[in-house]
């Protein structure tokens, strides 16, 4: 009896030692997937920022305003990223990551202006206080025992009324709707970023003993587009406080 104790006990702890190293991969996976996309955003924002000729494409230089193909970038990610979820279930890992490249693609184009409105060095101090806050926001709800479940429908709510909230201050334009925008939208998606990654540990947690790779694998997209939109959303509504203009 003791023996087989034992054995379960051995054989346990194997499976538990599996399931830890699994998630360390997947997480891996999450953040480098991740970070690819937050390097093709800042590598297509930058070209085109930084060109006239290309962000002439997209606004008038002078006065910023967007045409009707810039108009057509700031929304496209939006639609985009409803699309990806709705379609995601149809879509090969590949055909998903690539999908996710793509939607960091334009993303790039539609933040291409803030190379135009704000100094290069604003711009990479912000870059680096927000890598600094996010990390640090993951890492937490990577590790925390709390559970944060409670407050996804909360963060979710708070990101729809940001989202009119923003659409309506395009055709007012209110200085002091704009600034409490930026201070709630911190507020949320650093939520959302603790939230966001818990919820990716928890999903590889509950569904690491189907051993589906395509489906974990397509999880791994989705988390890295949850997360990388926090990081995004995050680092612009920052760059509001904390970014000189030209």
């Amino acid at each position: 009896m003791a023996d087989y104790q034992t054995v379960r006990s051995v054989g346990a702890g194997a499976r538990a030692a599996r399931i830890d190293e699994g998630l360390r991969a997947h997480m891996n996976k999450v953040y480098g997937l991740m970070s690819v996309g937050m390097l093709l955003t800042g590598g297509v924002a930058w070209a085109f920022g930084t060109s006239e000729q290309l962000f002439s494409l997209l606004r008038d230089p002078v006065t910023m305003s967007p045409n009707i193909l810039g108009w057509i970038v700031m929304f496209a990610p939006l639609i985009m990223v409803f699309a990806f979820g709705a379609v995601l279930n149809r879509l090969s890992q590949a055909a998903a990551q690539l999908f996710f490249y793509a939607y960091a693609a334009v993303m790039g184009l539609s933040l291409s202006w803030i190379f135009v409105a704000f100094t290069g060095v604003s711009i990479a101090q912000t870059f680096l206080i927000t890598a600094i806050a996010f990390a640090s926001l993951s890492l937490f709800g990577y590790t925390t025992k709390k559970d944060l479940s409670g407050f996804g429908t909360f963060l979710i709510m708070g990101v729809v009324g940001l989202l009119v909230a923003m659409v309506v201050n395009i055709f007012l334009a209110s200085s002091a709707l704009a600034f409490a925008i930026s201070v709630i939208g911190v507020l949320i998606f650093a939520g959302l970023t603790a939230y966001d990654t818990q919820n990716i540990k928890n999903t590889y947690l509950q569904h690491a003993h189907t051993g589906d790779a395509e489906w974990l694998g397509k999880a791994a997209i989705m988390g890295a587009l949850q997360l990388y939109l926090d990081f995004i959303n995050l680092f612009m509504f920052l760059l509001q406080f904390m970014g000189n203009r030209e």
